[in-house]
């Protein structure tokens, strides 16, 4: 795709209807599997360096249509480029896989010419990060404004904003957010238990909205019965309990739609003693259905898929990891985390620091949140994703760049 070229995606012109490289689509037939094979596969696999074929085939971005496996879902995932997307949600039509193409494709061996590596996996292109970086959102913190009251309790004070925006969630794919203060995730909010936490939110998108805080807190202060309608705003106020890991999000409903376009965030609690010094992250699951038809297209932590696989986060060996994991995937019943060759710690919601369990694999519902721990052993590259292979390989993967330190 032209630099100076988006795919912008509405509720109401979903991806397949957008114009691929200048030329509206008309009619659309599915290629055969040795096409697709020939177009994209071969040439991605023989030439180092280059994972998407152009191509003059226009095609739209669905969620179960694209090319998957690793070296097709990087085809399928670069969504406004240049793609062809093969076969449906519904199976009656084939889908073109890496097992269906060694069977299909006369003279070339699953060995000689089909690589299996994730290093092929993944988006081409460049995300803009200049208004939102993963990396930097990874290991950002608002603690807002903080002052004393009177009675000696600490007040921290924060302002969020609504306001509709177009994301880019992969490169050249675009989706209508609506957001706190203008990114999706908003803002992680952090305070310590006992504080009093003054969150000013200000509606300037185009429905209504509010801000739910996961924990202990009055009733009118909820977020669900004080609906903030666009132009007004509202002041959520209360003392903040009980320690641990706590999320926020829109409680206005149609309540699917306003998570799905990108309501919520993190909220942590620390314990006044605070926890063991680490170095900390924060990941929350996310998907985006592009046609907004209910059906994923993208996953990812922090909203931009597969960009941990482009750019591993960097750890040191030795160092205690503690990630506080979010779940707030709409339209899929559960989200899960995986990391290789290494296990870590679930202090399961944080509101606990005694008793934990070992594990690799984590599975969370909307709204679950738990605090991993872990410590990497050796140098080397450490993945981690959904153990749903559906959701790794529509983006929601990446690795840890373990070094010494």
């Amino acid at each position: 795709m032209p630099a100076n070229r988006k795919s912008s995606l509405s509720e109401s012109e979903p991806a397949s209807k957008v114009i691929a490289d200048g030329k509206p689509q008309s009619s659309f037939k599915r290629p055969s599997v040795n096409a697709v094979y020939q177009t994209l596969v071969r040439p991605l696999v023989k030439s180092v360096g280059q994972r998407l074929m152009r191509s003059n085939r226009p095609s739209g971005i669905s969620r179960r249509g694209m090319l998957r496996g690793s070296a097709l879902g990087a085809a399928g995932l670069a969504g406004a480029a240049s793609v062809v997307a093969v076969g449906g949600r519904d199976g009656a039509s084939a889908k073109a896989s890496a097992n269906d193409l060694k069977l299909d494709v006369p003279g070339y061996t699953d060995i000689d010419d089909f690589d299996h590596s994730h290093e092929t996996a993944g988006t081409v292109g460049e995300v803009d990060t200049t208004a939102f970086d993963p990396m930097v959102f990874l290991e950002s913190f608002d603690y807002g404004r903080q002052s004393k009251l009177a009675d000696g309790r600490t007040l921290r004070e924060y302002e969020v904003i609504a306001v509709d925006k177009d994301i880019e969630i992969a490169p050249g794919v675009f989706f209508p957010a609506w957001t706190y203060n203008g990114q999706v995730p908003g803002p992680t909010i952090r305070a310590t238990a006992g504080d009093v936490v003054r969150i000013r939110f200000n509606n300037a998108g185009s429905h209504p909205h509010s801000i739910h805080f996961h924990g202990i807190h009055p009733t009118n202060m909820d977020g669900v019965f004080e609906i903030v309608k666009p132009g007004n705003e509202f002041t959520y106020e209360f003392e903040v309990h009980p320690w641990g890991l706590h999320l926020y999000h829109c409680h206005a409903v149609p309540l699917k739609r306003h998570i799905h376009k990108g309501l919520y965030g993190t909220f942590i609690i620390d314990p006044p003693e605070g926890r063991p010094p680490a170095r900390e992250m924060v990941m929350v699951m996310n998907g985006f259905s592009t046609e907004f038809n209910g059906e994923n297209t993208f996953y990812a932590v922090n909203t931009v898929a597969f960009h941990h696989v482009k750019y591993p986060i960097p750890v040191r060996v030795g160092e205690l990891q503690r990630i506080y994991l979010t779940n707030l995937t709409e339209f899929d019943l559960i989200n899960s985390f995986h990391l290789h060759a290494d296990m870590f710690r679930v202090y399961r919601t944080g509101t606990t620091m005694d008793h934990y369990e070992l594990t690799d694999t984590i599975m969370l519902c909307q709204g679950e949140r738990h605090i991993l721990e872990f410590t990497l052993p050796a140098p080397g590259m450490y993945m981690f994703h959904a153990h749903q292979s559906e959701f790794a390989e529509l983006g929601w993967m990446g690795f840890f760049k373990a070094v010494e330190a």
